[in-house]
């Protein structure tokens, strides 16, 4: 049966159609387009709101947030993937690449010890079909990390893997270039002593001399021999810059300062920032505004990184004076940019047979209010 949207906002790549009508075929295609409303009875009438593509979000650790909801608490993998899922569906997100981290910072981390749990809870749940939206798998790769290639290999082989990033949270760069912030961070969340924390830093610091290299080299190029998207993480220089392109990554994630965004942007990377960065209008770990990199137009894509609502909060905050983003950019950031770096290209912008992942939104006393979610071209949520 075919779908009938009408006398809606239509944002597409490049243009808002005021009072357009959208047809979605039985296939879960979109079928047609239209730039007038029409009157058929089964027709969901959309009274003038906007609908957009379903959102693409490539990086989001909110899955961790269920699968352990307070420290030592572990909740069932499959009813943890469920509850995030239905959280990313009401937020308008129909394509996840849940963000699993391999390896940490210590060995003890929640992270490394639900890493399996998370991985088995994505596969069991997406194979009983219990999902609203698409979920991939993007792996974080710590390269510091002694276990790392053991952890990679077991994984690497995954049928849903579609963006690996290369992270290095060593104290001194990148997103820590101020070991002061590294310690006020680090010490508060893990309760260390002043002795213990100058332990903790020099270890670190060691293991990324003796790993940092060696890991990143084979990472690289098994994601090269696999075709699997590759992103750098947190930036900071030039030089971390030209390792990126050097390493064949397609995506900059959160970097740090505007000198790295710049360089990357220019470079043909696509940036990459968090929506709550946006919304509170600074980083929570005291880097760059991606504010800042909006007015400077060196940003490309956003994430929900933290908070799922955040991802379209973000996008229709763009729009205001202060970033100065026609409606079809900032929509662009968070569905067909994402879409089209991670190598989707059949998904992420209202266009005939691309799929029919739609969002209904009204905005409502600046704030973008989701009335609707359909994935396929079946409603969601």
């Amino acid at each position: 049966m075919v779908q009938v949207f009408t006398n809606a906002k239509l944002v597409m790549a490049d243009e808002v159609v005021d009072g357009g009508t959208l047809l979605a075929g039985s296939d879960g295609r979109i079928l047609d387009i239209s730039t007038t409303p029409v009157e058929v009875t089964h027709a969901i009438d959309c009274e003038g709101d906007f609908l957009i593509p379903g959102l693409i979000e490539l990086h989001t650790d909110n899955l961790e947030k269920h699968t352990t909801p307070r420290p030592k608490t572990e909740w069932p993998p499959v009813a943890a993937v469920v509850a995030h899922d239905c959280q990313l569906a009401v937020s308008g997100i129909t394509t996840v690449f849940d963000a699993i981290a391999l390896g940490s910072v210590v060995e003890t981390s929640e992270r490394v010890r639900q890493l399996a749990s998370m991985v088995e809870g994505i596969t069991e749940a997406r194979r009983q079909n219990l999902l609203r939206a698409d979920h991939l798998i993007h792996l974080r790769c710590e390269v510091s990390y002694p276990k790392l290639k053991c952890l990679f290999d077991e994984f690497v082989r995954h049928p849903l893997l579609r963006l690996v990033s290369i992270m290095d949270h060593t104290p001194g760069q990148r997103q820590f270039v101020s070991e002061e912030q590294y310690r006020i961070y680090y010490q508060g969340k893990f309760g260390l002593s002043d002795e213990e924390m100058e332990i903790f830093t020099n270890e670190r610091k060691r293991d990324q001399e003796r790993y940092g290299d060696d890991h990143r080299r084979y990472v690289v190029a098994t994601c090269k021999e696999r075709n699997i998207s590759l992103a750098s993480h947190d930036d900071a220089t030039q030089e971390h810059v030209d390792e990126a392109l050097a390493n064949g990554m397609s995506i900059a994630e959160f970097p740090t300062t505007v000198d790295a965004a710049k360089a990357s942007h220019d470079a043909g990377l696509k940036v990459m920032m968090g929506g709550p960065n946006i919304v509170r209008g600074g980083s929570h770990s005291g880097n760059v505004s991606a504010r800042e990199l909006a007015v400077k137009r060196v940003l490309d894509i956003v994430s929900s990184d933290y908070i799922p609502n955040s991802m379209l909060h973000a996008a229709f905050k763009l729009t205001d004076d202060q970033h100065g983003f026609k409606l079809p950019q900032a929509i662009r950031a968070v569905t067909k940019t994402p879409a089209d770096a991670a190598n989707l290209y059949d998904r992420g912008e209202i266009s005939v047979g691309k799929r029919a992942d739609l969002v209904r939104v009204r905005y409502a006393s600046d704030l973008p209010l989701v009335k609707g979610v359909w994935r396929d071209g079946q409603r969601i949520a």
